[in-house]
C-alpha cells in the first residue's frame, strides 16, 4: 500500500505538505504495474490520472494495422491521463502496457479537479484554459503545416509525372503514324516488285545501322543530312529531306544508301528506304515511350518509398534510401538553382527506426535549407558512421543563423519566415521524432555560407535485442 514516504520520493509532489499528500492518497489508489498487462487503452475516457511511483510503462498507439510505441514512462513522477479534469471529452491518447514491475498512483479525474481547485484555484483555471487553447492552436497549426507540405509535394510530384507522361502520350501518337507509314512502305515495296531475297538483303543492311552513342555535332549532322538529301533527290526519291533526317539519325551515310540501292529494285528504292526510315522511327519512339514510363515508375517507386506505405512502421532503416526518396520527391523544390551534393559513407549501417517519420525529418531539413538559400546554392547531404550511431548532415550555403535563432530553432511555433510561409513546427516536429521517438540528437552548427543540421541516430534502439 502506498504511503506518504513513497510519494515524498516523487519530484512531481515537491511543494505539497503532508496533509495534501494524505488527501491525494485518500482520493487515489495504488495500482501495480505487471509486465505485459494493459493499464489503460487508447481512446477510452481519461477518467483517471496516473502517476508513476516506480516501474516502467510503454505507451503505444494504433497506426494503420499495427501498434507503435510512441513513448515510455520510466521515471518517478511521469504522469498521464486525467484529462477529464479539464475537458469533458478527454480521452487517453495512447495505450499503456507494463514493462518493468512497479506501482502507479491512480486518482479519479474529478477528484484531481477538486483538489486542484482547492489547493491552486488560480492555477487550475490557467491549466484548463491553457489545455484547451494550446490543444486547439497546435492541432490547427499542425494540420495546416501538414496540408501545406502535402500540397507542395503533391504539386511537385504532379509536375514531375506530367513531363514523362506527356512525352509518352506524344510518342504513342507519333508511333501510330509511324506504324501506318511502315505498312504503307511495305505495300509500296510489294507493288514495286521487291523480291523476298532483295527484302532480306535490305533488312540485313538495316541491321548494320547503329545510332551514335554520344550526342552528335549539330553542324556535322546538318551537313550529312544535306548530302544524303541531295543524293536521294537526284535518285528521284520522294520526300528526300524527310528520309535523310531519319536515316542520318540511325547512322546511315551516302555509301550505305548506295548499297541499299544496289540491293533493291531501282523503282522500289523510295519505298525500300521509306520502310527502313519508318522502322528507325518506330524503334526510336518505342525507346521514348519506354524511358518515359520508366521515369513514371521511378517517381511512383520514390513516393512509395518516401511514404513507406507498404512497410512496417518500425524496422531496420537505411537512411540513405530515405534521403534519396526525399530528394526525389522534393525535386521540383531543388531545381533549377540548387546543386545537390551527395556524400554517402560506405560503412553506414542500418538503424532501428520508423522510416516514414525519419522521412519527415529529412523533408523538413531539406525544405528549410532550400528556403535559407532562397532557392539558389549548394545543398550537401552527408551520411557517416560514428561509433554506434549514424550521423546525417544537411548542409546549405545560405546566410546562416544567429546564435539567438539557433537557441530557439526547435521551439514550437517559432519561425523566422515571412507570414504565410512557415508555421514554426518543422524543426519542432523533427526534434520530437529524432529525440523522443528514436533516442537520437539533433544540433545546429551555423555561420554565414555554411549551416549544418546534424542528426545522430543510434544504430540500435535502447530496448532492441542484439542481432
Amino acid at each position: 500500500m502506498l504511503e506518504l514516504s513513497d510519494l515524498r520520493t516523487v519530484p512531481l509532489f515537491d511543494g505539497l505538505d503532508d496533509a495534501q499528500l494524505a488527501e491525494l492518497l485518500d482520493g487515489g489508489a495504488e495500482v501495480p504495474i505487471v509486465p505485459g498487462e494493459v493499464v489503460w487503452l487508447e481512446g477510452d475516457r481519461a477518467d483517471f490520472w496516473w502517476v508513476v511511483v516506480d516501474g516502467t510503462l510503454d505507451l503505444s498507439r494504433h497506426i494503420g494495422r499495427e501498434d507503435v510505441v510512441v513513448g515510455r514512462m520510466d521515471v518517478p513522477g511521469r504522469w498521464a491521463g486525467g484529462f477529464r479534469a479539464w475537458d469533458e471529452h478527454g480521452v487517453y491518447l495512447a495505450t499503456a502496457r507494463g514493462v518493468a514491475p512497479g506501482r502507479l498512483l491512480r486518482v479519479p479525474a474529478e477528484r484531481l479537479h477538486e483538489l486542484a481547485n482547492v489547493w491552486f484555484p488560480f492555477a487550475a483555471h490557467l491549466v484548463a484554459g491553457l489545455y484547451g487553447t494550446a490543444r486547439s492552436i497546435e492541432a490547427t497549426a499542425r494540420q495546416r503545416s501538414g496540408l501545406v507540405t502535402l500540397g507542395t509535394l503533391a504539386a511537385g510530384l504532379a509536375h514531375e509525372i506530367n513531363n514523362p507522361a506527356a512525352a509518352a502520350a506524344r510518342s504513342s501518337a507519333e508511333l501510330e503514324r509511324a506504324c501506318d507509314g511502315l505498312l504503307e512502305a511495305l505495300r509500296q515495296m510489294a507493288t514495286a516488285g521487291v523480291t523476298a531475297a532483295q527484302f532480306g538483303e535490305l533488312d540485313a543492311l538495316r541491321r548494320e545501322l547503329e545510332p551514335p552513342t554520344t550526342l552528335p555535332d549539330p553542324l556535322e549532322t546538318a551537313d550529312l543530312e544535306e548530302e544524303l538529301g541531295e543524293w536521294l533527290d537526284r535518285a528521284g526519291v520522294d520526300r528526300p529531306w524527310e528520309l535523310a533526317a531519319s536515316l542520318v539519325s540511325a547512322g546511315a551515310d551516302v555509301g550505305w544508301v548506295e548499297r541499299a540501292a544496289a540491293a533493291s529494285r531501282v523503282d522500289g528504292l523510295g519505298a525500300s528506304l521509306g520502310w527502313v526510315a519508318r522502322t528507325i522511327d518506330v524503334a526510336s519512339l518505342l525507346t521514348e515511350v519506354r524511358e518515359s514510363t520508366r521515369r513514371v515508375s521511378e517517381l511512383v517507386a520514390g513516393i512509395k518509398s518516401y511514404s513507406q506505405m507498404d512497410r512496417a512502421s518500425h524496422q531496420r532503416v537505411d537512411v540513405r534510401e530515405g534521403l534519396e526518396s526525399t530528394l526525389l520527391v522534393m525535386g521540383p523544390r531543388l531545381r533549377p538553382g540548387v546543386t545537390v551534393v551527395r556524400d554517402w559513407g560506405s560503412d553506414v549501417p542500418l538503424v532501428d527506426g520508423m522510416p516514414g517519420e525519419l522521412n519527415q525529418v529529412w523533408t523538413n531539413l531539406v525544405d528549410n535549407a532550400v528556403d535559407a538559400m532562397d532557392g539558389v546554392g549548394t545543398l550537401t547531404v552527408t551520411t557517416r558512421r560514428d561509433g554506434e550511431a549514424v550521423v546525417v548532415e544537411v548542409r546549405d550555403t545560405g546566410a546562416g543563423m544567429s546564435p539567438e535563432v539557433q537557441q530557439r530553432a526547435f521551439e514550437a511555433f517559432y519561425t523566422t519566415k515571412d507570414v504565410g510561409r512557415g508555421t514554426g513546427l518543422g524543426l519542432d516536429i523533427a526534434h520530437r521524432i529524432v529525440v523522443e521517438r528514436h533516442g537520437g540528437s539533433i544540433e545546429i552548427e551555423s555561420r554565414p555560407g555554411d549551416t549544418r543540421m546534424r542528426v545522430r541516430l543510434p544504430v540500435r534502439a535502447p530496448d532492441a535485442p542484439a542481432p
